[in-house]
């Protein structure tokens, strides 16, 4: 004798169930992604500002090393502009207005979590620094830079750690300011340290007291460790340091103090 099913049963078979978190987290990733790079404003920061530095310092005589291809120091000095605009600024930015918009409070109560949510973000980061090293990367080979295949693979490790470090310290301003705020801060935050935080110019080049201290800011570090791979500068166990000291204490500082609503 076969039992009838209760109908409510069949119901519940019909009940839609969340996608794998896999799927969930890979797609917030692409949503991210797209809205990184379809924003005029954050496509200015993530690809034009790079490209600018990177022909301004190949043309002017400004953050070079002795001995080195004015190209070479451009590039490292380039890609760390490009990471610290992506990783810092736009995720600040972003993350600040879904914060106010009350995205992030909504994302609490979705089957994606605030753990995919985050997981989300760093995927669509490392897409964009992907994107980026292939597009400034093209210019540079058209102006004449001509990679060494260790450099590359030795900046890998740097641009992860500094990825971690300076997407860290965005979603702390991002979780902790208003949105107003945030804009402000991270603009200008952005465009101290690549002018006088030792992204277009080498920590030699300041006077030694101030050279000191900008060789304990993330962007110095970031700044040598990636000459040092790109451009024949002198390796830093210091740099690496600092970097990753920077990287731990962002991410701890996010996880006590950032805020996921603006209340």
């Amino acid at each position: 004798m076969t039992a009838t099913r209760n109908p409510a049963d069949r119901r519940s078979d019909r009940t839609p169930r969340p996608a794998p978190a896999l799927r969930r987290i890979l797609s917030h990733a692409g949503l991210e992604t797209r809205v990184l790079l379809s924003n005029g404003e954050q496509l200015t920061v993530a690809v034009a500002l790079p490209a600018m530095v990177l022909i301004g310092l190949w043309l002017l005589p400004l953050g070079r090393l002795e001995g080195v291809s004015a190209v070479d120091t451009a590039v490292a000095a380039t890609f760390a502009t490009a990471l610290i605009s992506t990783s810092f600024t736009s995720q600040a930015i972003i993350t600040g207005f879904d914060r106010r918009n009350g995205v992030l409070r909504w994302v609490a109560t979705t089957p994606l979590g605030r753990g995919g949510y985050l997981a989300g973000k760093i995927l669509a980061t490392l897409t964009t620094h992907v994107l980026q090293v292939v597009v400034l990367g093209l210019i540079a080979l058209i102006i004449g830079w001509r990679p060494e295949l260790l450099g590359l693979l030795a900046m890998v490790p740097v641009w992860l750690i500094g990825t971690v470090a300076f997407g860290a310290l965005g979603m702390l301003i991002a979780g902790t300011l208003r949105t107003e705020a945030v804009l402000a801060v991270s603009n200008l935050v952005f465009v101290l340290l690549i002018a006088a935080g030792g992204v277009a110019f080498p920590t030699e080049a300041y006077p030694r007291i101030l050279g000191g201290l900008v060789d304990l800011l993330p962007s110095g570090a970031l700044g040598e460790l990636l000459r040092a791979c790109l451009a024949s500068g002198s390796f830093s166990l210091g740099s690496v340091v600092v970097l990753l000291a920077w990287a731990v204490a962002g991410v701890l500082a996010v996880i006590r103090w950032f805020r996921w609503t603006d209340s």
